[in-house]
């Protein structure tokens, strides 16, 4: 009996609006990646420097009323603050994804659902591996970042020729790994919760959402109240970047009969460069900011906290997300795009080891009691990310020539007649032999 034919997952957008709407959001966090990098390099410069009582200073000057609980120092203001927009985007893309993207289908979504899990477990399981004989338990959550403005900065460094499904599978994980590392904010960072300011944050996320139902339009009526209900969720002591992801969840993302576009579109063209452009190179700015030395080096590989933190980013994100990946494929229906080699899915889990931002602010959260261990911990997650970009960036290098070479291969005419070459040939061979020279370690096992 013939068996039932296997389900694809195609991570090539399928309409033209999915096309121009990931490349226009790759542009832009490529773009905040760069600036995200020249922030943490300025910062680690700066605080480095003869001037690094200046850069303290800076971090820690506070200001904002006391009155409302919001006296907090401009390195709080960035990471409680302007994270809540990177997460409010966040937010938005997730919601989209799930409504009218990859995500709304289960069997298209469960290989990037499946490769976040798993590259969020195993790097916390290497943390705990090495932490378990009395180590510092409360940073297992450092590792299980990817920031995807920083991945997808080095991506579009490194590659010109590489499928444009790997981008799409990177952005796609991503939106699922800042949904998973919220809630673990939410849940395992939270000390002490007071009720009634919570209480009074849901009512005003149900304002939002009943504004968004009856279509309320007009930015003077939801930035207050985005305001408001940001203020005091950071009083009832949950992370108040929750705020900013709750309310991208609850953006209408499909747009009425008499509408160009939606207000989620509307609202994230408007705010997604202040996120990328802004806040989150202000927050690497303040949170960057890391005395190195020989010494502080020499704690990330022999203190067993920043050694977790290293070997979770570097090697438990490449085997959580590409072994993930993988045995989803090979024990389900669902199947890589046509475009895509395991050597490419293998160098994307090296690169999603690039966990800066929510990784430097689960840092801070971790071991908020004690400066030297947020220092130890920060510390590691720079050099872990650093040596998880170079990793990638020699194996996606390598794969981005291959393609380069077959492309130049494919539309050679040296007959001069106007037709590449390659179309002479027998097609069937040239697929094979196109295949052979990409290279797939796990043969034709997924063509049976």
């Amino acid at each position: 009996m013939r068996s039932a034919p296997r389900r694809t997952f195609r991570l090539r957008p399928s309409t033209l609006a999915e096309r121009n709407f990931i490349a226009d959001a790759l542009r832009t966090e490529t773009v905040g990646g760069s600036l995200l990098l020249i922030a943490a390099v300025v910062a680690l410069v700066w605080a480095n420097s003869g001037w690094s009582g200046s850069y303290e200073d800076l971090r820690d000057a506070t200001v904002g009323p006391a009155s409302l609980h919001l006296d907090l120092s401009l390195g709080t203001w960035a990471s409680d603050g302007l994270l809540a927009i990177f997460f409010f985007v966040a937010g938005i893309e997730l919601k989209r994804e799930l409504v009218v993207g990859e995500l709304r289908s289960p069997s298209a979504a469960v290989l990037p659902v499946v490769a976040a899990v798993c590259g969020m477990a195993v790097p916390a399981l290497f943390y705990f591996s090495v932490n378990a004989g009395g180590g510092q338990l409360d940073g297992w959550a450092i590792p299980t970042a990817t920031d995807i403005a920083f991945a997808l900065g080095v991506l579009a460094v490194i590659s010109t020729n590489l499928p444009t499904g790997l981008r799409a599978f990177l952005l796609t994980l991503a939106v699922v790994d800042d949904l998973l590392a919220i809630v673990v904010i939410a849940v395992f960072y939270t000390d002490r919760v007071k009720f009634g300011a919570l209480g009074l944050a849901v009512a005003g996320l149900a304002v939002f959402a009943l504004m968004q139902r009856f279509r309320v339009r007009g930015w003077w009526f939801y930035l207050p109240l985005a305001v408001v209900t940001w203020a005091l969720v950071h009083e009832s002591g949950v992370h108040a970047t929750v705020a900013g992801v709750a309310m991208g969840l609850l953006m209408r993302v499909r747009p009425d009969r008499d509408e160009a576009a939606s207000p989620a579109e509307r609202v994230e063209h408007v705010v997604r460069p202040i996120s990328a452009g802004f806040a989150v190179p202000v927050f690497a700015l303040f949170a960057a900011g890391v005395a190195v030395s020989g010494s502080v080096i020499g704690d990330v590989f022999t203190h067993s906290m920043p050694l977790g933190v290293v070997l979770g980013l570097v090697f438990g994100k490449t085997i959580g997300i590409f072994c993930g990946t993988y045995l989803t494929a090979r024990f389900t229906r669902a199947r890589l795009g046509d475009d895509l080699t395991w050597p490419d899915v293998f160098g994307l889990a090296m690169l999603a080891g690039v966990g800066f931002t929510v990784s430097l602010l689960i840092s801070e959260l971790a071991f908020h009691d004690s400066p030297a261990l947020v220092e130890q911990a920060k510390a590691a997650v720079l050099v872990g990310s650093v040596i998880s970009a170079l990793a990638a960036s020699v194996l996606l290098r390598l794969r981005d020539n291959k393609y380069r070479a077959l492309a130049e291969t494919e539309n050679r005419d040296d007959d001069g007649d106007g037709i590449p070459d390659i179309h002479h040939e027998d097609a069937e061979r040239a697929r094979r032999a196109k295949r052979d020279h990409i290279g797939d370690p796990f043969g034709d096992s997924f063509d049976r």
